[in-house]
């Protein structure tokens, strides 16, 4: 429902690129929000709890303002960058920048929804999160490279099949990349995890990382002592 304008304007226009502004605005305002408010929605159903839809309705209403905040700038992005690939593809720089041009997209599109889910889990916005979101998508890359490959299959198979496509398969690519999200999330507070599961597999290596460098030390100290040991029992000393 919430996204019934930018699809309005998609069955009006099939090139939205010659209309950079209109679907640019649509874009920095509809997506950002309704997914920070899917995120929150998903975060706070645990098992198979069933949560009423009104609670989506809340948490767009109070995301809202930081999900443009945060959508503006990864947005913007990819325009640019798609932008200068499409202009500068048959130039003599093309060649150097094209490919530098759709790097920066791909990240800037896959960093985006791992701020939305710093937002939606309570995280503050500021320059910090725009910083590490596209550090989270190069240090988790396969995750990355996974929400990519969901959503371009996502985006063929709708366009093959609209109805039964956004009947069936949003919600399940949603929840998948939202997982992918959580794990990616490793910035909420100054060098804590977001992810439960991810805490408590880091707090069980620092436990491991803790007992081998305690053994280590014990047997160091044992070794050391029968050395000395062996040295004031040997004869002629």
């Amino acid at each position: 429902m919430t996204h019934l304008p930018l699809l309005l304007a998609l069955q009006l226009s099939h090139q939205p690129w010659r209309h950079p502004v209109i679907f640019g605005l649509l874009l920095l305002v509809l997506p950002g929000p309704s997914l920070a408010a899917a995120f929150a929605y998903l975060g706070a159903t645990t098992g198979d709890e069933q949560r009423p839809v009104r609670l989506f309705a809340r948490a767009y209403r109070q995301l809202f303002r930081r999900a443009v905040l945060v959508s503006a700038p990864f947005v913007l992005l990819v325009i640019a960058s798609v932008a200068d690939a499409v202009a500068m593809r048959t130039t003599p720089l093309g060649a150097a920048v094209v490919p530098m041009a759709v790097v920066v997209a791909l990240v800037a599109a896959l960093a985006w929804p791992v701020a939305l889910a710093h937002v939606a889990g309570g995280g503050a916005v500021g320059r910090r999160l725009f910083l590490l979101a596209p550090y989270a998508v190069v240090r988790h890359g396969v995750l990355a490279l996974m929400n990519l490959v969901l959503g371009i299959v996502l985006l063929f198979l709708v366009n093959q099949a609209p109805l039964l496509g956004l009947a069936v398969l949003p919600g399940c690519v949603l929840f998948v990349v939202w997982r992918n999200c959580r794990v990616m999330v490793v910035f909420q507070g100054r060098g804590a995890v977001a992810d439960p599961v991810v805490r408590e597999a880091v707090r069980d290596v620092a436990r491991e990382v803790v007992r081998e460098v305690v053994r280590e030390g014990r047997r160091d100290a044992t070794d050391s002592f029968r050395s000395r040991t062996s040295r004031a029992t040997a004869p002629g000393c």
